[in-house]
């Protein structure tokens, strides 16, 4: 989704001479996808980005997979997760699988004591309660309740929160993660028939220097390992950048629903995709008007699927009760629908308040042993009750 973006003093061609005040050299590094083949940022830095004092002995945060094969439809209650001090220890994976990792978090505070870098895959990450500020090297992103945050894999960054009282899900992904390609023209530009548009992305600003030398601590993920470097400069040390490779934000608020006649699919509430599954947003909004219409979703088949919806707030018509930050799998291979009572109750509404997060994954999830923590273990049964 990335568009053209500058921040800061870069020079009048690419890989050229670029002195400092005091005559020396500011240090260019290509920060690139897929290679040099695909989307990338120059970023001009005012020490080399390669100064590493120190390193720690890696450990392992790699999830603990409960169950690697079922069918059953699972519901766990997001937000019996336990608040944790430290961001990264307050990262609790529940389903993954080699595509994705979709992980809940309550962090209580700040990241001032280190930096984090994601070196394997892209960040999602949805804000459902709290409000602060994303620092990276590219500037600031001020995030509130319905952001998502996109942070491409590679990207050393903090998170700055307001007050203790958050609660993220996060989607790890390990295939970058974009605007639907139907949504876009060849050129890139978001169509008239997209539900948003480049209006709606915010870009980082109020980009900060940090031109400082000393210890900075560097958590740095790969492969399921936390690898602990000292670096003996700031990481935020941009005097300038530009290109296509940054940190972004999309409110879920700014997301336009497509409605119709009759009851749309799920495709239409599509905002991102990435190899092998997508993210959709259910937002607010006018209900089905052909005057037999069924507002509520019809039963299906999940043939090829997992679908996982995370509640983030309003009235669901297709379900007896959902709490916020509840989650549902309902896995591939056995359909599921609405809960008796719900089809009838619905006809006649005109619209819903409805607001959560589907994540579709189109090869099987794991279920951690976090999730089987917080699991609702009575929910397959829930269409009988």
């Amino acid at each position: 989704m990335p568009i053209y973006h500058q921040l800061g003093q870069v020079p009048h061609k690419r890989h050229t001479i670029f002195r400092k005040p005091d005559g020396g050299l500011y240090a260019e590094e290509l920060v690139s996808t897929e290679g040099f083949s695909s989307l990338y940022s120059l970023v001009y830095h005012c020490h080399p980005p390669t100064l590493v004092k120190s390193l720690g002995e890696p450990y392992s945060v790699a999830p603990q997979i409960a169950q690697d094969k079922h069918l059953k439809h699972t519901s766990l209650i997001g937000f019996r997760i336990q608040p944790a001090q430290d961001y990264l220890e307050s990262r609790k994976p529940v389903l993954v699988n080699a595509d994705l990792h979709i992980i809940l978090a309550a962090p209580q505070a700040s990241m001032t004591a280190y930096f984090y870098k994601n070196s394997e895959a892209d960040e999602m990450i949805f804000i459902h309660e709290g409000s602060g500020t994303l620092k990276s090297g590219f500037g600031e992103l001020k995030f509130s309740y319905g952001d998502y945050l996109v942070i491409p894999r590679g990207t050393i960054y903090q998170m700055h929160f307001d007050t203790p009282e958050n609660r993220l899900l996060i989607v790890e992904s390990f295939s970058p993660i974009r605007s639907p390609k139907r949504y876009r023209n060849a050129f890139g530009q978001l169509e008239e028939h997209s539900p948003y548009c480049e209006r709606d992305i915010r870009r980082p600003e109020n980009l900060q220097t940090f031109d400082e030398t000393g210890d900075f601590r560097v958590l740095i993920k790969k492969q399921g390992l936390i690898y602990p470097y000292v670096y003996g400069t700031h990481p935020f040390d941009y005097i300038g950048w530009d290109g296509f490779h940054y940190p972004w934000a999309f409110s879920i608020h700014d997301f336009e629903p497509i409605t119709g006649r009759l009851h749309q699919p799920p495709p239409v509430h599509q905002t991102f995709e990435a190899h092998n599954f997508v993210v959709c947003s259910f937002v607010p909004r006018k209900y089905d008007y052909h005057p037999e219409s069924i507002p509520a979703p019809y039963n299906h088949s999940n043939v090829d699927s997992d679908e996982v919806l995370y509640y983030v707030d309003g009235d669901f018509m297709s379900r007896k009760s959902v709490v916020k930050g509840q989650i549902t799998l309902h896995p591939g291979g056995i359909p599921h629908g609405p809960h008796p009572g719900t089809v009838e109750k619905s006809i006649g509404q005109e619209s819903t308040k409805e607001l959560a997060v589907m994540i579709d994954s189109f090869r099987p999830l794991m279920i951690t042993a976090d999730a089987m923590s917080i699991e609702d273990e009575n929910y397959h049964k829930s269409w009988v009750q």
